[in-house]
């Protein structure tokens, strides 16, 4: 969680710190796929590594005597394996979605970071289709994990009143206060960004600025460079 977390952190803040301080707004189109790549990945790995967490305090709580047997070592290595490949397969078309498309107007992102609908917005084509992928990747991950992670503390809470020993109550919310702290910690921020892309499959004007015909600029081709918009 600690290497996700500083990936998720080295991908982003260098640059918006160069931004505000030394007024470098400027990054080749291949430096943002890059850092929109890390971000996004760490992103989905880190959210897949704390319902793993929870997997954990699940078992050592509702199960305490087959904790040892559950969480071998041959377990831990393949849900690393398992979580890191799906997040990588996950993510990666977001780079692909974006490469296809032209750019010929502004290209002024709207963030201090490169994140995918970002990105794709001052796109001269329809990008639709990454609207649509943009929206479904945090249903398919961030959103079930919430969704998995609400379940199974429910079923850690119904075990815990059942308890018969205070102290023992005690002990095991202690455990998994610290946990559910570091949730709400990491969620709430990135509930904020993710609006503007539900606002543009609910906006019924969203044909208009997107769906524009890729043959009319045939001379558009990928920027070299993009700028950030203070």
């Amino acid at each position: 969680l600690a290497t996700t977390d500083l990936i998720l952190s080295t991908a982003g803040v260098p640059k918006t710190v160069s931004i505000f301080w030394l007024g470098a707004r400027e990054i080749t189109f291949p430096g943002c796929l890059t850092q929109m790549f890390f971000l996004h990945y760490s992103f989905v790995l880190d959210s897949a590594i704390l319902l793993a967490m929870v997997f954990d305090r699940y078992v050592a709580i509702c199960s305490p005597l087959r904790y040892t047997t559950i969480w071998t070592p041959k377990t831990i290595i393949k849900i690393v394996v398992g979580i890191s490949f799906r997040s990588f397969c996950i993510i990666l078309p977001d780079v692909f979605l974006l490469t296809r498309l032209p750019f010929c107007r502004t290209r002024i992102i709207p963030h201090t970071y490169c994140e995918h609908i970002g990105v794709a917005r001052p796109a001269y084509a329809d990008i639709s289709v990454n609207i649509w992928y943009g929206f479904c990747v945090p249903i398919m991950t961030v959103i079930s994990n919430v969704i998995l992670i609400a379940v199974s503390y429910t079923l850690i809470l119904c075990t815990v009143f059942h308890l018969p020993s205070q102290d023992a109550r005690q002990k095991a919310l202690g455990t998994c206060g610290s946990h559910v702290c570091v949730i709400l910690m990491f969620y709430t921020p990135a509930f904020f960004p993710s609006l503007p892309i539900t606002l543009d499959i609910m906006t019924p004007s969203l044909s208009h600025h997107v769906c524009q015909p890729l043959y009319t600029y045939p001379t558009c081709t990928q920027p070299r460079h993009l700028l950030y918009e203070n």
